[in-house]
């Protein structure tokens, strides 16, 4: 029994009939460009995104003022909107500045600071640390915005009449030290 050519398991790329061969190189070339389509449109803003603060929409290149420093919003690498921290400017705040009070996904866009508050206080073994004590920025990670500490409370310049809400909170909320065990485990077992 005689196999056609088409059948040949033998066959390579330079046996091939020609219209195979060319189907091949057109598919090869339309995924060249959808992917450098698809890479170009990644690193362009994308139409309408506008940075957030306070829940608040701002668009690309808007520039405002918080704590006593400049933010401008911008598109980060894959152009999602975020805010670029300038220089240092005298007067009083542009925007509303209500504090790192709940999770910024919704509210804040990535790179905006906030000062802090009861919900990023924290514990370090049996002490409560004041979130009020920190400055906080938005950072992503895994997909998710999170607020990550950015410096001490005293590099944020409150607005005249405003200050720092110290938390409410006391350190029984923090787990006690871990029980002190004997530094020598064989002793203590014969006793």
């Amino acid at each position: 029994m005689r196999t056609s050519e088409f059948e040949s398991p033998a066959r390579t790329a330079s046996t091939r009939p020609r219209w195979l061969r060319g189907a091949a190189a057109a598919v090869a070339a339309t995924a060249a460009v959808s992917f450098i389509g698809a890479a170009a449109a990644a690193a362009a803003p994308a139409p309408g995104a506008e940075c957030l603060w306070a829940g608040t929409g701002y668009a690309s290149g808007t520039g405002v003022v918080a704590g006593g420093s400049a933010y401008t919003c911008s598109a980060d690498g894959h152009g999602a909107p975020e805010w670029v921290r300038g220089a240092a400017v005298g007067g009083p705040s542009t925007v509303a500045n209500p504090g790192a009070r709940t999770r910024p996904a919704g509210t804040f866009s990535i790179g905006a600071v906030q000062p802090g508050s009861e919900y990023t206080d924290y514990c370090v073994g049996a002490q409560l640390i004041d979130g009020a004590e920190q400055q906080y920025r938005v950072v992503a990670q895994n997909g998710n915005l999170y607020w990550k500490a950015a410096g001490p409370i005293a590099q944020w310049a409150f607005d005249p009449g405003t200050g720092p809400a110290h938390t409410t909170r006391s350190a029984s909320l923090c787990p006690q030290d871990p029980a002190a065990w004997p530094e020598n485990p064989v002793l203590w077992q014969q006793n």
